[in-house]
């Protein structure tokens, strides 16, 4: 196997691999997709919504914004030692208390951990105008893109090229390319050792 990186600019990563089987490039590419975790909100307790969209509106809005994470401090709640009750291994509680007018903007939520913020500042959430509030609590955690498109990790496409396959990986998450793929070769990885252990009890 030759991996070549081909473009490299921020959020984008370009590289191409040689000596892999189509079903193998595919498997890699679904699993960039569907089972690298990333951070999004997942709960939203609203206090008080003046505003002109409906608290479910905001909620998905919420669940859009990709949030930055150190992922070796967070472990899927289906992992935790907490067995999925909530602790800081596996959520991250965001507030919000705003009072028009203004725009409020995804660098208005205020987390309670430091490596958990908004990717992009400037995403609008809502527009409050005069003397509207908007105040909730939200809980953030780690989940597959396979469960839900907040969770997807990124944008992955390929092309097959002679005898190399070029892929073209786009994050929309807290993680950048790179982490994305060796996290998505990692996984494969485990998966194959789980396959042949499977196999070995059929034997």
């Amino acid at each position: 196997m030759k991996i070549k990186i081909l473009r490299k600019d921020g959020m984008e990563l370009s590289f191409s691999v040689e000596g892999i089987s189509p079903g193998f490039a595919n498997a890699l590419r679904r699993i960039m997709i569907g089972e690298v975790p990333t951070m999004a909100i997942e709960w939203v307790d609203f206090k008080k919504n003046d505003s002109v969209l409906p608290d479910e509106i905001i909620a998905n809005r919420l669940g859009q914004i990709p949030l930055t994470f150190d992922k070796k401090a967070y472990n899927l709640p289906s992992e935790c030692k907490c067995e999925g009750k909530g602790c800081s291994r596996c959520q991250v509680e965001l507030i919000l208390k705003e009072r028009g007018p203004k725009i409020v903007y995804a660098e208005d939520l205020k987390s309670k951990a430091k490596d958990v913020k908004p990717v992009f500042g400037k995403i609008p959430i809502v527009e409050l105008f005069e003397d509207e509030e908007l105040q909730f609590e939200a809980i953030a955690q780690l989940g597959l893109g396979k469960e839900h498109a907040k969770w997807q990790a990124a944008v992955v496409g390929y092309n097959y090229e002679g005898d190399k396959f070029i892929f073209n990986v786009e994050s929309v998450s807290g993680l950048s390319p790179e982490e994305i793929v060796i996290s998505a070769a990692e996984i494969l990885e485990n998966k194959m050792k789980e396959f042949q252990k499977a196999l070995n009890k059929l034997k």
